[in-house]
């Protein structure tokens, strides 16, 4: 086994993955990135994480793999096993918004189950296979090892032209609640964290509005969130730094949910 501790981080390549990726791989983290991108589409990344991060003590390696599908999630943790020897850390980031931003009362249902398949199922049962061999590792050495899902928002603030979307992050919050009740006991961790408007590729479609938005009273602290405001937090959960707190959630949204009259 490697002895570095190894997180495997999916859609890791670009924007809030990416950001989760460099700061793990600052903290010492070895790393098995994952995406739908072939391995052309993500060796700009890979390159910078290895370059900026690649000690001689680290490996950064990429996968090709989509969550939605169950024999990706196999060969996905195949690897890791057969590359790695080990497995500390699983970020559930990877997820995808609807292609079309369409009304409640017009969306489609090959977008639901795009969403649902990507959004929710995929990191569902990614961290059932994950745990199980978490569970058998923590029978070898106690350590800590956790499990963190990347939400959003969404979980609880209503978008009724992206309401697939918004159900697929409603469960991953209770997942989260789910495999925190079950994994506690054998000494894993499981966390959400929960971004809010953060400047990625995703959100480029929107910008102009919410730029206007974040001027006015829509946050407390005026300013787009970053892909690395959500990798600190991400790295402080993985590195043990929040005891004590099983099923906690960590929102990152400048004040946008914060009650105030």
């Amino acid at each position: 086994m490697s002895n570095a501790r190894v997180a495997l981080v999916t859609g890791g390549t670009r924007g809030i993955g990416l950001g989760i990726a460099k700061k793990l791989a600052s903290k010492g983290f070895s790393l098995m990135i994952t995406g739908r991108r072939s391995h052309d589409e993500a060796a700009a990344a890979i390159a910078q994480l290895r370059e900026e991060f690649g000690d001689g003590s680290l490996k950064i390696q990429y996968c090709q793999a989509d969550v939605a599908d169950a024999s990706h999630r196999e060969r996905l943790l195949e690897d890791v096993e057969a590359i790695f020897g080990r497995l500390d850390i699983l970020v559930n980031n990877a997820g995808i918004a609807p292609s079309i931003r369409a009304d409640i009362l017009d969306a489609s249902e090959e977008s639901f189950d795009e969403l649902i398949s990507t959004n929710l199922k995929g990191p569902y049962f990614l961290t059932q296979a994950a745990a199980n061999w978490m569970i058998r590792l923590q029978e070898q050495s106690k350590e800590h090892r956790c499990i963190i899902n990347i939400g959003s928002v969404s979980a609880t603030v209503a978008s009724v032209n992206r309401g697939d979307y918004c159900i697929t992050k409603a469960g991953i919050a209770m997942a989260t609640i789910l495999w925190a009740a079950r994994l506690t006991q054998y000494g894993i961790g499981v966390y959400e964290v929960r971004p809010g408007l953060i400047e990625t590729d995703m959100t480029k479609g929107v910008r102009g509005k919410y730029d206007s938005l974040i001027k006015g009273d829509l946050l407390l602290e005026k300013r787009w969130g970053t892909p690395e405001d959500i990798g600190i937090a991400v790295t402080m959960l993985a590195s043990g730094d929040l005891p004590y707190s099983p099923g906690a959630v960590l929102t990152i949204d400048g004040g946008l949910t914060v009650s105030r009259f």
